[in-house]
């Protein structure tokens, strides 16, 4: 049984312990989030409740990319999914078992490998369909302008995460980045700009043309384990008209 929460364990923001892979569903529904009401939602139960939503999943462990894959695939939810992880090899274990529907961003590897190759003018795509990395790693900037028009001319759109000010927001979205992730969406730059929904179109064409690439294949329906592992999850739709900023993945146990 998947999750949509951030860590591994239940002790930082609920008001029970333990890690969530080795306790039941049970156990897991009864820990309270730290607002009132709120509970440690099931990944089935967010992509059915909202639809149209389309979303970032960062699987968070090796265990939860098989029974994710199975969900996703019983749901027939690989056209507005785009998944990313901290692990190259779990990005390329999601490429297999989707028979190359999944949309993915770039893993930490493909990121530097990325990076290295746009001072030339070319990023490889490595089978990823968008790149997704923070402002910076450490002291080293890794959003600049060589950056995102290489990516761009290799058909890749750029995320940002995680962009919590306006006047940074302006600058990126100036830079030409396709879609940020925020912890504070209310502060996103408006309309005005006239730029439209940049990142949500982005991200339909990704999935769109991971779609294609299974199209000719059959896919895979495997039955999920029983365990019960984490996936980080965030909102992703497509109502706002201005350019596209989502929730960041951060902050537990939210679905948007």
């Amino acid at each position: 049984m998947v999750v949509a929460f951030h860590d591994a364990r239940l002790d930082r923001v609920t008001d029970r312990s333990g890690a969530i892979a080795e306790l039941t569903i049970a156990e897991v529904e009864q820990a309270a989030v730290d607002r009132p009401g709120l509970r440690v939602p099931r990944l089935e139960a967010l992509l059915t409740r909202w639809p149209q939503a389309r979303v970032n999943i960062d699987p968070k462990s090796d265990a939860v990319v098989e029974p994710l894959c199975a969900l996703l695939d019983a749901l027939g939810a690989w056209d507005r999914v785009c998944l990313g992880s901290f692990s190259d090899a779990r990005l390329r274990r999601v490429r297999t078992l989707s028979d190359g529907r999944a949309c993915t961003s770039m893993g930490p590897q493909a990121v530097a490998v990325a990076r290295l190759a746009a001072v030339g003018g070319s990023v490889p795509r490595q089978g990823a369909d968008c790149l997704q990395v923070p402002l910076r790693h450490g002291p080293v900037p890794l959003v600049t302008p060589r950056l995102v028009r290489s990516a761009h001319r290799a058909g890749l759109p750029v995320h940002v995460w995680t962009v919590d000010d306006e006047p940074t927001m302006e600058r990126l979205l100036d830079l030409g980045v396709d879609g940020l992730m925020t912890d504070r969406p209310a502060c996103s730059p408006r309309s005005s700009r006239g730029a439209g929904c940049r990142s949500a179109s982005c991200c339909a064409g990704s999935a769109s043309r991971a779609r294609s690439r299974g199209r000719a294949r059959r896919g895979r329906a495997s039955r999920a384990p029983r365990a019960t592992p984490a996936a980080g999850m965030t909102g992703r739709r497509r109502r706002r008209p201005s350019p596209h900023v989502t929730p960041s993945p951060r902050p537990a146990g939210r679905a948007a």
